[in-house]
C-alpha cells in the first residue's frame, strides 16, 4: 500500500463490506488504491474489479494490485455495467464508491485541482472530460458560469465571481493558471466575507468548476444503480462522500431503496406490494483520532446498505 496515502474510513469500509475471501468486489474509484489493496489482501480465490477514469491512478494501481484476482479498467463508474459485462461478471458481493477528488490529484500542481500551489488550470479527472477548466472558462457564458458556481459550489457570491471572470477574459485574456483564478475569486468577494470565512475564498469556485467539467454528479446515480443491479442478495454497497452535493444523491438512493410500502395512508391493506430492497446501515463519520491523523477525512460521510431478497 502507498505509505503516503491514508485511505479514509478504511476500517469502517472493511467492516461494512465484510469481505468474503472467495467473493467478487468492485472498487469503482481506485484513486491511490488504499481501499482496494486492503480488500485484495483479504481475498483468496475471490476477485477485485477496479475502475478509475484517471490514467495516472490506474498506472499506480497496476503497480500496487498485481495478481490473477485483480482486473483493472480505465473507465468512469457511470459505465460500470459495461465494464462488468466486459469482465464477464454477473453478480458481485460488494462495491465501494469513494467520491470526489483523490489526494493524489490534489497533491499534483500540474493537475490544476488545487489553489494551494500554482499550476495549469486543468482539473480534468480523465480523458473522458473533453475540456480543461481553462478551456471551459474561455467559452462559458456569464449566465452559465454563475449558475454552475451556485449549483455546484453553493457559492453565495456566484454573480460577482462570474462577472469578474468574464470581465477579466474580455479585458486581459483567458485565465490559464490556478493562481490567477484563485486571486481573481478572492478579490471578487467582499472583504468582510473573506475575513469571516473558515475556508479559502476560492474553495467553492474550484469545486464547482471541477464538478462541471467532469460531469461528476450525473455519474453518481448511474454508477450506484449499476452496482446495485449486479449486487448479490446479502451483498453490500458502500459510498463515501465529502460534501453535500455528492452526499445528497447517495442519501436519496439509499432512502428510495430502503422504502417499503408506498400506499396512501388510510388504506386497509397494502396494494402496492412494494418491499424494501436495502437494509441501510447507520451513517458513519471519521473519528477524532482519524481526523487528527488525516485532516482531509474531516468531511467524509459513509453510507452503506445490504441488498435484501
Amino acid at each position: 500500500m502507498n505509505q503516503s496515502h491514508q485511505p479514509v474510513l478504511l476500517d469502517e469500509v472493511l467492516n461494512a463490506l465484510h469481505v468474503d475471501p472467495a467473493g467478487s468486489y468492485v472498487d469503482a474509484t481506485l484513486g491511490a488504491g488504499g481501499h482496494a489493496a486492503a480488500v485484495v489482501a483479504r481475498l483468496t480465490t475471490g476477485r477485485l474489479i477496479g475502475l478509475d477514469r484517471d490514467p495516472q491512478a490506474l498506472k499506480l494501481a497496476h503497480k500496487m494490485l498485481s495478481g490473477a484476482n485483480v482486473e483493472l479498467h480505465l473507465s468512469n463508474f457511470a459505465r460500470l455495467a459495461q465494464v462488468l459485462e466486459r469482465a464477464g461478471v454477473d453478480k458481485i458481493d460488494g462495491a465501494l464508491f469513494d467520491l470526489g477528488t483523490s489526494s493524489m490529484q490534489l497533491d499534483q500542481p500540474q493537475r490544476g485541482f488545487s489553489f494551494r500551489a500554482d499550476g495549469p488550470l486543468d482539473m480534468r479527472m480523465g480523458p473522458d472530460a473533453h475540456l480543461s477548466a481553462a478551456q471551459w472558462l474561455a467559452q462559458v457564458s456569464e449566465r452559465e458560469l454563475e449558475a454552475a458556481l451556485r449549483r455546484f459550489g453553493e457559492e453565495r457570491f456566484s454573480g460577482r465571481i462570474a462577472r469578474a471572470i468574464v470581465r477579466y477574459r474580455n479585458e486581459q485574456g483567458n485565465l490559464s493558471t490556478t493562481g490567477e483564478l484563485a486571486h481573481l475569486v478572492e478579490v471578487s468577494i467582499p472583504h468582510p466575507a473573506r475575513r469571516k470565512a473558515r475556508i479559502h475564498p476560492a474553495t467553492r469556485t474550484f469545486q464547482a468548476i471541477r464538478i462541471a467539467i467532469n460531469d461528476e454528479l450525473a455519474a453518481i446515480p448511474a454508477g450506484l444503480e449499476a452496482a446495485f443491479e449486479h449486487l448479490k442478495v446479502g451483498g453490500t454497497l458502500v459510498v463515501i462522500a465529502f460534501h453535500s452535493l455528492e452526499d445528497r444523491p447517495v442519501k436519496q438512493f439509499f432512502q428510495r431503496k430502503s422504502q417499503g410500502c408506498t400506499c396512501p395512508p388510510g388504506l386497509p391493506q397494502c396494494v402496492c406490494n412494494k418491499q424494501a430492497e436495502v437494509k441501510r446501515f447507520p451513517l458513519v463519520k471519521p473519528s477524532d483520532t482519524e481526523i487528527e491523523r488525516n485532516p482531509r477525512a474531516r468531511s467524509a460521510r459513509l453510507r452503506a446498505g445490504r441488498k435484501l431478497a
